[in-house]
């Protein structure tokens, strides 16, 4: 089954071909980051110009990079949110219009599902149920137990601020240019990661839940006492790493309580991050099988996790069950 998708949450207008949910015949990207670079973050109403006027051009892109036509597609998978309002509406018009014209069914799915959804592309082997799953980006930080696509509860998410927004906060606070979370991860390399002690948020806590406003709150107070002592690598390493170990707590403690877990995945933007990515594969089980998405271009926003979720939500045996589920609320999911 071949499946477009159309991915426009925020400010990439991106549009893929993806086979049943795995395969990646095409992956096409407009990015408006050098844009929103020079004014220090996105601007919602600008994004969403730009994405009018290279979105039909990106899915024609797509579909020639697939090497098919509309009429050789099984469905249209479009991201429906969360996201920016402007943004979601160039997406989903545009996916609404095509699948009328070129009479496909039409699949809303919700950005993060998408996330959870991203390390099956061009995975060389299938990821086996049961999965923990931690979705990391600018705008969400959860932790997910999963017995199949559809089928699991969310055990935790973030009581404030989400880890990538916690990064790029950072970052900004460094002086470092946007997007501030890659920025601080290169200047942390040359950086000692002990040179400043950080608090671990929630450690006496029993719940799966984040919190990043306190070690945003520390690090203000740590560079105002600085001054001019301040060593950029150094604050960026020790910073880097609270927000690593609070992540890896949690997920360990998650562990601990669902000892059947078949593998562990960490999705978005932030898994990108190379010091996360090691920390958790030196915490972890070596029994257990530890994804991330094969490529970074599977990590950040992209339209060929959209095209798996779709897949899924129409393919996977659990569907009806999930529906009357208590354990994941229906709109986190599904349109």
């Amino acid at each position: 089954m071949r499946i477009l998708g159309i991915e426009t949450s925020c400010d990439e207008t991106a549009a893929s071909v993806v086979e049943d949910g795995q395969i990646v015949l095409s992956s096409v990207i407009a990015s408006s980051q050098k844009t929103f670079a020079e004014l220090a973050g996105v601007i919602p109403e600008q994004a969403a110009r730009m994405m009018i006027e290279c979105m039909i051009p990106i899915v024609n892109q797509a579909l020639k990079e697939a090497d098919i036509k509309p009429s050789d597609l099984d469905a249209i998978a479009v991201t429906r949110g969360p996201g920016l309002l402007g943004s979601l509406l160039v997406g989903t018009t545009t996916a609404r219009v095509l699948a009328s014209a070129w009479n496909q069914p039409l699949i809303g799915v919700h950005h993060t599902f998408g996330h959870l959804s991203s390390t099956w592309l061009a995975s060389e082997s299938t990821p086996v149920f049961p999965i923990l799953t931690l979705s990391v980006s600018g705008g969400h930080t959860d932790l997910w137990y999963r017995t199949s696509h559809l089928n699991g509860k969310l055990l935790g998410r973030t009581r404030d601020d989400a880890a990538g927004e916690a990064f790029d906060k950072g970052a900004s606070m460094l002086g470092l240019p946007y997007p501030g979370g890659p920025h601080l991860a290169r200047l942390a390399q040359d950086g000692n990661t002990h040179a400043h002690d950080f608090p671990l948020p929630l450690k006496a806590d029993d719940s799966f839940d984040f919190s990043f406003s306190g070690l945003k709150t520390s690090l203000r107070y740590l560079l105002r006492g600085l001054g001019d002592t301040l060593n950029k690598q150094d604050v960026a390493a020790s910073y880097e790493l609270a927000i690593c170990n609070h992540l890896t707590d949690r997920l360990v403690h998650a562990l601990t309580t669902y000892p059947n877990v078949r593998e562990v995945h960490i999705v978005g933007g932030v898994s990108a991050n190379q010091r996360l990515r090691t920390m958790l594969r030196e915490i972890v089980d070596p029994t257990l099988v530890v994804r991330t998405p094969t490529a970074l271009a599977y990590c950040t926003d992209n339209a060929a996790m959209i095209a798996a979720a779709g897949f899924f939500l129409q393919g996977d045996a659990a569907y009806d069950s999930f529906e009357t589920s208590a354990s994941i609320p229906l709109e986190t999911v599904v349109i």
